[in-house]
C-alpha cells in the first residue's frame, strides 16, 4: 500500500452523484494557500476492451492502448470533470486512465510527473486499493442500496461518507482543512484531554514527560490541534497547564478519579460529542477517532468505546454524549467512581480497534522507556 499523506481521495458510491462538485468545492477552498493538483483516475476492468455498463460505450476503455495513460488538461471550456477542476482552481489537472491490474504502475507514473510529495485532491474509488491517501471521502445518496461494487470494496476505508443529493450536501466542506501539508476533517466536536491524574505507577507527572523535546502533553495536542472545534484539558492544577493555550477545567470535587473530571468536562464542553483522551497515549490516530464519532452520530450511542485486545475496553480513548452527564452524576452521587459504573445507565457502542499498533499507553517508567527506544 501505497501512503500519500498529501493526496485528498473522493470516491462515490455511483456516477453523477456529486464527487467532482465536491472536489471543486474543496480545491476552491485550500487553492488559495498552496497549489493543489487535480487527479481524476478512469480504471478500466475489461481486457477486451468492452464497456462495464453494457452497449457500444463511450470508447475511453477501447481506446486505451497500453497499461496505462496519462494526459494533462489545459482547457477549462471542454465540460470535462477534468476541465471542471481545472476551472475549480487546482494548479494542474490530470487524467490517469488505467487497468486495474495496473493501478500501483499507473500512479507511480504520475507520481514521477507531478512529484510525490505533492499536494492533490484525487477523484477514484479503485485507486484506494493501492493507496492510502492522507484523507479518503466518499460521496454517497440517502440509497444505500444503490453502492456499486467497486465502491463497496472500499467504503470500509472511508473516513466520512458524504451524502448528496448531486450538488449539494450533508456536511460542510469548509470542515476539511491543510494544515501542515496534512489533510484533516474539523469535527463539530470537544477533545477532553484527562491531565489530572496521579500517575502513581508511573512515579512522576505522565503529562511532562519529555517526547523529543516536548511534553507528551504538547505532542497530543498538536496532533489533535485543528480537528476539534473545542480543546479541553481537565485537570486540577490550572496554572500549570496554561502554557498550553486551552481551557482548563478543574474537577467540581476533588480527589473523585477520572469519572468526576469527564463530569467537570462535559458540563463544560459546547458540544454534543466528545473525545475523552488519557495524556498518557502519545499518538492519537485521528481516522480512527472520526470513526468513532461518525459510529456514535449514525448508530445515536452515548458512548463509543474501542476494544483491543480479548475485551480489553478503553473508556479514556473514547467518545461521550453530552447527554451522559446526567447518568456519570447519578453514578457519582450513589458514590461509584468508576466508569464502567456509568454503562449499565447509557446506550454503549464497542468498536473492535484492529491494526492498532499505534495504540500505546504508557503507565509505568518501563512502558515510556521502551517507547523511547523506539523513536530512536
Amino acid at each position: 500500500m501505497l501512503k500519500l499523506d498529501r493526496m485528498l481521495m473522493i470516491g462515490s458510491s455511483a456516477s453523477n452523484i456529486g464527487k467532482t462538485a465536491l472536489a471543486c468545492a474543496l480545491l476552491k477552498q485550500v487553492n488559495k494557500n498552496c497549489d493543489v493538483i487535480g487527479i481524476k483516475v478512469t480504471t478500466i476492468r475489461d481486457k477486451e476492451g468492452r464497456c462495464p455498463r453494457g452497449g457500444e460505450g463511450c470508447g475511453i476503455c477501447s481506446s486505451l492502448e497500453g497499461v496505462y495513460s496519462i494526459v494533462e488538461e489545459f482547457d477549462i471550456s471542454s465540460g470535462k470533470d477534468t476541465a471542471r477542476l481545472l476551472a475549480a482552481g487546482a494548479s494542474r489537472v490530470f487524467w490517469l486512465r488505467v487497468r486495474e491490474e495496473h493501478l500501483m504502475e499507473g500512479i507511480t507514473a504520475l507520481l514521477d510527473i507531478i512529484g510525490h510529495d505533492a499536494v492533490s485532491i484525487c477523484e477514484s474509488n479503485s485507486l484506494r486499493q493501492v493507496v492510502e491517501p492522507g484523507l479518503f471521502l466518499m460521496v454517497g445518496s440517502r440509497n444505500s442500496k444503490n453502492w456499486k461494487s467497486s465502491a463497496l470494496g472500499v467504503k470500509k476505508y472511508a473516513d466520512r461518507v458524504v451524502i448528496s443529493d448531486g450538488s449539494s450536501f450533508d456536511f460542510d466542506p469548509n470542515r476539511i482543512k491543510l494544515i501542515k501539508g496534512k489533510w484533516i476533517i474539523n469535527m463539530p466536536a470537544t477533545a477532553i484531554i484527562m491531565a489530572g491524574g496521579e500517575s502513581c505507577r508511573m512515579g512522576t507527572d505522565k503529562s511532562m514527560l519529555s517526547i523529543k523535546g516536548q511534553s507528551m502533553i504538547e505532542v497530543i495536542c498538536e496532533q489533535i490541534r485543528g480537528f476539534f472545534d473545542e480543546i479541553l484539558i481537565s485537570a486540577n492544577q490550572e496554572d500549570r497547564f496554561s502554557f498550553l493555550g486551552f481551557k482548563v477545567v478543574p474537577d467540581k470535587v476533588p480527589e473523585q478519579g477520572p469519572l468526576m473530571g469527564i463530569a467537570s468536562a462535559l458540563e463544560a464542553s459546547a458540544n454534543e460529542f466528545n473525545f475523552v483522551v488519557a495524556c498518557d497515549i502519545p499518538k492519537i490516530n485521528l481516522t480512527f477517532v472520526n470513526r468513532m464519532i461518525t459510529e456514535a452520530i449514525e448508530s445515536r450511542s452515548d458512548i463509543v468505546i474501542p476494544v483491543t485486545g480479548k475485551e480489553k475496553y478503553e473508556p479514556l480513548f473514547a467518545i461521550y454524549r453530552k447527554n451522559t452527564l446526567e447518568a456519570i452524576n447519578k453514578t457519582l452521587s450513589a458514590g461509584k467512581h468508576k466508569i464502567s459504573d456509568v454503562f449499565s445507565l447509557c446506550r454503549i457502542k464497542y468498536i473492535k480497534m484492529e491494526s492498532a499498533d499505534w495504540f500505546i499507553n504508557l503507565n509505568t517508567k518501563a512502558d515510556y522507556e521502551e517507547f523511547q527506544k523506539k523513536l530512536l
